[in-house]
């Protein structure tokens, strides 16, 4: 039976390590914290997870809180104009449902069904001293703890990280009492709200431990009206900030929240980092070679949403390099080779990622804008959050935009 270390129980290591248990790994996983220190922790990320991440899930058996969490059936955009009034409003229907479901909640129960299971589970925080003795013993160390000393074995890729400093501040709440939505009351959607020069508040619905919720998560250009978490510790500051500047930014917003509060008291976080892609492969002081996983490899800003579906994209890619490999020795050809088979599917969303961050030609707020008037537009929008590789097709290039917007009988105008 074949050992396996990882290191990091986020969405990449936990779905990998239960995807390998499932097929007769013998697997070891580390972690710096219990299920109940994660469950009673701080809210860890703002995951909004698409269809084809889902189905991740469900193909290992481990989606149990389908059927609690909300269906999100759709994807909104809503542009602010000089007036803080809306000047672009519309919603695009995606073909399969999303969910967001609190990672303290499904860390917290994957780790414990891993240890159900039988797998080793140590709560231990690793140094690379510490992989540098366990390597020895294992077939294959796999890193996914995306913070800490550890990453610094993973050198950055400068050919596919244009940025070196963060490019949003990041501030999130987890609310109970959001109004209904007027524009579709019945109907569950991620609402981008997009402020030009400014930043971005996207409103999700979610599944939290004290049930059904809502996520306000405002992204803020550097050094803009936004950024003004930083060290802000205490939650219903951190809340009546960001309820103060939907009623500046996002009025539509704002009009929802007469009754929100926090659903408890680790439902705030803020902070930023900068992209980056890094190389997969770590050496260790004593020679043993790891590979990364997930956001040790590509962290994108959350601001497409694709954190944690290609956290689960990577962890299903590596799986199948895993078990397709058989016997043989995880070398290094092996483990950049079976990077490069997720770097396929995460090169797309590095690309259309590091686009959004920036200020969007002229052809793009065309294509924003047509999706107000064309249906087609807004759906296809929507699903490239799915498939972000179909945005190579319709976004990046404006003769594509051009072709695709003709072919829908519209123009970029």
């Amino acid at each position: 039976m074949r050992k396996i270390l990882i290191v990091g129980a986020g969405q990449s290591g936990l779905q990998l390590a239960l995807g390998l248990q499932a097929q007769g790994y013998a697997v070891t996983l580390m972690s710096n914290r219990t299920a109940e220190e994660i469950r009673s922790g701080r809210v860890m990320s703002t995951q909004c997870m698409f269809h084809t991440a889902l189905q991740h899930e469900r193909d290992l058996q481990i989606n149990f809180w389908e059927s609690q969490a909300p269906k999100i059936q759709g994807l909104g955009v809503s542009v602010a104009g000089p007036d803080s009034q809306r000047a672009v409003d519309w919603l695009g229907r995606l073909d399969g449902y999303a969910q967001s479901i609190d990672q303290r909640l499904k860390m917290a129960g994957w780790m414990e069904t891993f240890a159900q299971r039988g797998g080793q589970l140590v709560i231990h925080g690793a140094a690379v001293s510490d992989l540098d003795y366990f390597a020895r013993a294992y077939d294959l160390v796999l890193v996914s703890a995306g913070k800490g000393e550890l990453v610094s074995m993973f050198g950055r890729d400068a050919s596919r990280s244009p940025y070196s400093e963060p490019q949003r501040a990041l501030a999130v709440a987890y609310v109970h009492g959001l109004g209904p939505r007027p524009e579709h009351p019945d109907l569950d959607a991620v609402r981008c709200n997009l402020v030009p020069g400014v930043g971005e508040l996207f409103v999700m619905p979610t599944l939290t431990l004290s049930g059904r919720a809502d996520i306000l998560f405002w992204e803020g250009v550097p050094g803009g009206p936004l950024d003004v978490f930083q060290g802000l510790k205490d939650p219903a500051e951190h809340l009546s900030l960001t309820l103060d500047l939907m009623r500046k930014f996002t009025p539509w917003e704002h009009a929802r929240t007469a009754e929100v509060e926090l659903t408890d008291a680790g439902a705030t976080l803020s902070g930023r980092y900068a992209p980056t892609v890094r190389n997969p492969v770590g050496r260790l002081p004593g020679g043993g070679l790891v590979l990364g996983v997930g956001d040790v490899v590509v962290a994108n800003d959350p601001v497409t949403g694709q954190g944690s579906n290609f956290a689960s994209k990577c962890a299903a890619a590596y799986l199948a390099s895993i078990v397709e490999h058989g016997d043989r020795p995880f070398d290094e050809q092996w483990m950049r080779a079976t990077f490069d088979r997720y770097w396929e599917m995460a090169q797309h969303v590095t690309k259309w990622t590091n686009a959004m961050l920036g200020v969007p030609p002229e052809h793009v707020l065309g294509l924003i804008g047509a999706a107000g008037r064309l249906q087609p537009v807004a759906d296809r929008f929507a699903n490239g959050f799915n498939d972000p590789s179909d945005f190579e097709n319709f976004f990046f290039d404006p003769e594509k935009t051009a072709a695709y917007l003709a072919s829908v009988g519209g123009t970029a105008a």
